[in-house]
C-alpha cells in the first residue's frame, strides 16, 4: 500500500489497534502543550494520577490567555502553572512569551511526531508535518503520565492544491474555500492532508491552514516536510531537527478534494459560523467599525509584516478601531528589527500582548451592533463579548486594507509588498523556564483553585429535559469564554453559574433545582474549542446524559471522560417529538453493553424512540464507573 504522510506517522506511533477508518486505535504521543485556559484542571488531574515525572519526550505549559490580572484569580493560577511544571518536568513558556501554537511552531515542533495539545487549535503544530491533535485535559494529562491516546482511526482526504496564488489572495483564502466547500462538520473523524503546489507555501501559511482545519472538526491537518519546512528550522537554529517526510508516489487515499488557487478570490466567513463564507467583493463597500488582527492563525512574522506593508505612510480610518496582537515575543523582536512595528505603531493600530486576546474573548470587546472583522478562526455567536456585533473572518491583507478604507474592501485590487521570512531572527528562550524539580510541596495554590469534581457510578436516568438546542452548537455557547468568566476556570462550582448563560439564563437556577437533567441538541453538538470545562460544568449540574443528532469529536470525548453519556438519535425526526420539560427513561441504561441499541421512552409525550450509544467497551467501562478519573482510581485500588 502507497502511504500518506498521516499514515506513515500513526503507523510508527501506533500502540494497539487496526489501521482501518473508524476502527479504535491507540498511539505514543512524543510530546504534549497545554495552555492557561485548560491547564489549570489538566495539572490538576495530572497530580491525582500519582506519577512523579512527567513521561513524555517533552511537554510545555504556556500562559497565553488569561493575561489580563484583574484580581488575584488568573496571577494565582499562573503561580501555580509554574510550580507545578518545574515539580513534574515541564517547560513553562511566561505570559508575554506568545501563543502557545505559535512558540511550539518556532521552538518544539518537529516533523513526524506526536503532539497532543488541551487547545482545539494544536493542528497548527500539521504546518511541521506532525500528528498534532487537540483534545480535554485531562487526555492531555494521561499522555504526559506515559498513556497512549485512544481515537478512532480517521479517514484521510488529500487535499491537492493546484496552480498559483494570485495577488492579495492568501493561505487564509484557502482554508476559507474549504470550510465553504465541507461545512464545520466536514472533517469530523478526518485528517486532511495537504498536497499538490504548496512550495509556494511558507511554513506560517500552512500553520494558517492547518490551524483552522478545527474549524472543519477535522481530527487534525498537515502538510509536508520538505525544503520549506527545511529553510525554516534552519532558520530557527534547529537544523537537526529536519527530516524530509513526503507522501509516498501515488498515495493512497480516502477522499480527494482539489482547490484550484488560481481561481481563488479573496474570501470571508459571515456571521455566526466559520463555514458560512462568500468571496469578499460580495460584502465589498460595508461599513466597519472594528479591526483585530493576530491569534494564533495569523500572527506571523509574514502575516504582520505584510500588514505593516499595507497601512505604510497611511492611518487608520476615523470611524475603526484596530488591534495588532503579536504572536510571539520572536515575532515582535523580528517587527522592531525590520522597522514593521514603526510602521504599524505610526498607522495608529493599538498593540496588544503576544497573546490570544480578543479572540477568545479577553478584551477588546465591539461596541453595539459592530461590525467586527477579525483574522481570528472562529466568529461564533457571543465569542467576542458583545452578542450584538457581526464578527467576520478574513484574512490579514483584507483586515488591513479594509482598517484604512473603513469599509469591506478587496486586497487583490490594491498595490502593496507581501513580505517574506527574514533573513536572520533572534533566537531568545529566556522566557520559557526549565523545570527545576522542586518538591510537590512546593506547587502553590490560590484560594480559587478548587478539586475538580468527580461524578457518581452511572444508574437509572429518569430525567427532565433542562434544555433543548438547535445545530452547531458550539463550546461558547456551553461555557462562554471572556474576561469575566475565565478567570473562574479552576473552580468548577463558580464557573458553573455560567453554563448555557448565553442561550439560557434560567439554567443554572433550573439544573441546581433539578439536581439531575437531560440535554437535547441537534447537529454537531459541542463544536469549537477543547476546554472540558464545557463538559465538566455540564455533570457539575447532573447533566445525565446529551442526546444529540451528532457530536463534535472532542466534545464527545470530554463527555464520556467525565461520565455523562453521549447518545445519538437513531432517527433525526426524533429530535422533533422532544420538548423542554419532558420527561425522558432511558430504559436499562446500567447493563449498557457494545452495539447494542437504547431505548428511551418519553413520559410526558407517551412516546419511546432509539438511540446509539456508539461507545466502545473502554468507553462504556469509562462510563459505568462515572468516568475516567474514577475508572484509573478503581484501577489502582486493585
Amino acid at each position: 500500500m502507497k502511504k500518506s504522510i498521516a499514515r506513515k506517522i500513526i503507523e510508527s506511533h501506533l500502540v494497539s489497534g487496526e489501521m482501518t477508518c473508524g476502527s479504535p486505535i491507540q498511539i505514543k504521543i512524543d510530546t504534549t502543550l497545554t495552555q492557561d485556559a485548560t491547564g489549570t484542571m489538566a495539572y490538576l488531574q495530572l497530580e491525582a494520577l500519582g506519577i512523579n515525572r512527567v513521561k513524555t519526550m517533552h511537554s510545555v505549559s504556556y500562559v497565553d490567555h488569561n493575561t489580563l490580572q484583574n484580581g488575584f484569580m488568573n496571577a494565582d493560577d499562573h503561580k501555580y502553572l509554574q510550580t507545578v511544571a518545574s515539580a513534574y518536568g515541564v517547560d513553562y513558556s511566561k505570559a508575554g512569551n506568545g501563543i502557545c501554537h505559535q512558540v511550539n511552531l518556532e521552538r518544539f515542533d518537529i516533523p513526524g511526531q506526536t503532539l497532543l495539545g488541551s487547545d482545539s487549535h494544536t493542528p497548527t503544530a500539521g504546518a511541521m508535518a506532525m500528528i498534532a491533535i487537540g483534545a480535554g485535559g485531562l487526555d492531555v494529562a494521561l499522555a504526559m503520565a506515559g498513556m497512549p491516546y485512544s481515537l478512532k482511526m480517521p479517514k484521510i482526504i488529500n487535499v491537492q492544491l493546484k496552480g498559483t496564488l494570485h495577488h492579495g489572495v492568501s493561505a487564509k483564502d484557502i482554508i476559507l474555500k474549504v470550510l465553504q466547500k465541507l461545512s464545520v462538520k466536514g472533517g469530523v473523524e478526518c485528517i486532511m492532508e495537504y498536497t499538490g503546489d504548496i512550495k509556494q507555501l511558507s511554513i506560517p501559511e500552512r500553520s494558517t491552514i492547518c490551524n483552522m482545519g478545527a474549524e472543519l472538526g477535522a481530527t487534525t491537518s498537515l502538510f509536508p516536510s520538505d525544503e520549506v519546512t527545511k529553510e525554516f528550522l534552519t532558520l530557527q537554529k534547529r537544523p537537526e531537527d529536519y527530516i524530509e517526510l513526503l507522501p509516498d508516489e501515488d498515495a493512497e487515499y480516502d477522499d480527494i478534494i482539489e482547490i484550484n488557487l488560481d481561481q481563488l478570490k479573496p474570501m470571508v466567513a459571515k456571521p455566526h459560523q466559520p463555514d458560512n463564507v462568500v468571496e469578499v467583493s460580495e460584502l465589498k463597500g460595508m461599513k466597519v467599525d472594528q479591526i483585530c488582527i493576530g491569534s494564533c492563525t495569523n500572527s506571523s512574522f509574514t502575516d504582520l509584516a505584510t500588514v505593516a506593508n499595507i497601512l505604510k505612510d497611511k492611518t487608520v480610518h476615523p470611524d475603526v478601531s484596530l488591534t495588532i496582537s503579536f504572536g510571539s515575543k520572536q515575532v515582535l523582536r523580528a517587527l522592531a528589527a525590520s522597522g514593521h512595528l514603526e510602521t504599524l505603531i505610526a498607522s495608529g493600530a493599538r498593540l496588544l500582548e503576544s497573546t490570544c486576546g480578543p479572540c477568545i474573548g479577553m478584551g477588546q470587546s465591539p461596541k453595539t451592533d459592530a461590525v467586527s472583522l477579525r483574522t481570528f478562526n472562529r466568529n461564533f455567536f457571543g465569542r467576542s463579548g458583545t452578542s450584538s456585533a457581526g464578527i467576520y473572518l478574513v484574512s490579514p491583507e483584507t483586515a488591513a486594507l479594509s482598517a484604512i478604507t473603513g469599509v469591506i474592501s478587496d486586497p487583490s485590487e490594491a498595490e502593496f509588498t507581501k513580505a517574506s521570512m527574514p533573513e536572520s531572527i533572534v533566537v531568545d528562550d529566556s522566557m520559557i523556564l526549565k523545570p527545576e524539580f522542586i518538591s510537590k510541596q512546593q506547587i502553590i495554590k490560590g484560594p480559587n483553585i478548587k478539586p475538580f469534581p468527580v461524578k457518581r457510578p452511572l444508574s437509572d436516568i429518569h430525567d427532565e429535559v433542562l434544555l433543548k438546542l438547535e445545530d452547531n452548537i458550539s463550546t461558547d455557547h456551553i461555557m462562554p469564554a471572556g474576561a469575566s468568566i475565565l478567570p473562574y476556570r479552576s473552580n468548577i462550582e463558580k464557573l458553573s453559574e455560567f453554563c448555557f448563560h448565553v442561550v439560557d439564563p434560567t439554567f443554572h437556577a433550573r439544573a441546581l433545582a433539578a439536581k439531575n437533567g437531560i440535554i437535547v441538541a441537534g447537529e454537531n453538538y459541542g463544536q469549537g474549542s477543547s476546554r472540558e470545562h464545557a463538559a465538566l460544568t455540564v455533570m457539575h449540574l447532573g447533566i445525565e446524559a446529551v442526546l444529540a443528532k451528532s457530536f463534535a469529536r472532542i466534545h464527545r470525548q470530554n463527555l464520556i471522560n467525565n461520565g455523562v453519556l453521549p447518545l445519538t438519535f437513531l432517527h433525526a425526526e426524533d429530535y422533533d417529538s422532544i420538548q423542554q420539560g419532558d420527561i425522558l427513561e432511558i430504559k436499562d441504561v446500567t447493563n449498557i453493553t457494545k452495539d447494542k441499541c437504547l431505548t428511551v421512552y418519553n413520559h410526558t409525550q407517551n412516546n419511546e424512540f432509539t438511540v446509539l450509544h456508539l461507545l466502545t467497551q473502554k468507553e462504556i467501562n469509562m462510563i459505568k464507573d462515572g468516568g475516567l478519573l474514577n475508572q484509573l482510581k478503581k484501577q489502582l485500588q486493585k
